[in-house]
């Protein structure tokens, strides 16, 4: 099969690849991507990096694509990830904490998370809250409800 992705490394990349792929201290993934670049700098055909790497076609014409578009950094490393966003501020954490520390309602012992998650829904901090939400936002803080 023919080249579809040519690489050309200057020699300074080279050199940066093949420290990153020689100290062996990235992610597997970042190291396959080293390995990619190096072996298509050679000259070595898309089918060939597949084989010798055990990669599928896509990741090796990404991470070529990326190279010749943005350059080295960008095709060796991961972008970050956006995440969802915090359900609560700051301020509405530090009284879920509050009311987590206080004394429970009456007829209970002590706060369940699920009776957390009600009174925080009843307070108007959200229209609607899991209690596993709640649990993740307490344990951020080390607080431990038993």
């Amino acid at each position: 099969m023919r080249k579809q992705n040519s690489v050309r490394l200057k020699e300074k990349e080279r050199k940066v690849l093949q420290g990153l792929i020689s100290k062996g201290k990235e992610k597997a993934r970042t190291l396959t991507r080293c390995r990619i670049l190096l072996l298509s700098d050679k000259g070595e055909t898309d089918s060939g990096i597949i084989k010798a790497l055990g990669s599928v076609r896509n990741t090796v014409s990404q991470v070529c694509q990326r190279y010749t578009k943005e350059g080295i950094n960008a095709a060796i490393y991961e972008r970050p990830r956006p995440g969802a966003p915090n359900k609560f501020s700051g301020k509405q954490m530090a009284q879920i904490t509050a009311l987590a520390c206080s004394k429970a309602p009456e007829g209970r012992s002590r706060w369940s998370l699920r009776l957390l998650a009600d009174k925080v829904v009843e307070l108007n901090f959200v229209d609607d809250i899991s209690y596993k939400t709640i649990e993740r936002t307490l344990k951020k803080t080390n607080l431990s409800l038993t």
